[in-house]
């Protein structure tokens, strides 16, 4: 049996069009110079672990540490798809200890001159712990 925390039981912390130059993308025009991508990042935290009690930033998930994820990857080098920028960012904020879900999408607004915007986003849970102890 699973023993994920149902997403109606989190707090969902959240960042809307987080703006990064990027080197990301297939054609010698993309390896030229950065492009602009926007990062809208959802991650659900228990709210038995993100309730705090004093009013106390230690007591949540900062926002800063999404902020700093998603330029330690940004800052690694040339990234050929959003989708392994998507996945990599995903893992990473996954690894938080408090963060048992995260959606992560990406846009580029400056590749067609018809549309706002193109993008990937996706959605994961956290892997539930393995169970511990012998089945019955």
């Amino acid at each position: 049996m699973s023993m994920q925390t149902p997403l109606s039981e989190c707090r969902r912390i959240f960042l809307r069009s987080l703006k990064r130059e990027v080197s990301i993308g297939i054609h010698d025009f993309e390896r030229a110079a950065p492009q602009t991508i926007l990062f809208d990042i959802d991650l659900y935290v228990p709210l038995a672990s993100s309730t705090p009690q004093r009013d106390q930033l230690h007591e949540v998930v900062d926002y800063d540490f999404v902020r700093s994820e998603v330029s330690r990857l940004v800052a690694r080098g040339h990234i050929a798809l959003q989708e392994t920028l998507c996945d990599e960012l995903l893992d990473a904020l996954l690894a938080h200890p408090q963060v048992v879900a995260a959606r992560v999408s990406t846009r580029k607004p400056d590749v067609y001159d018809d549309c706002e915007a193109v993008g990937v986003e996706v959605f994961r849970y956290k892997a539930a712990p393995p169970a511990t102890g012998a089945a019955a």
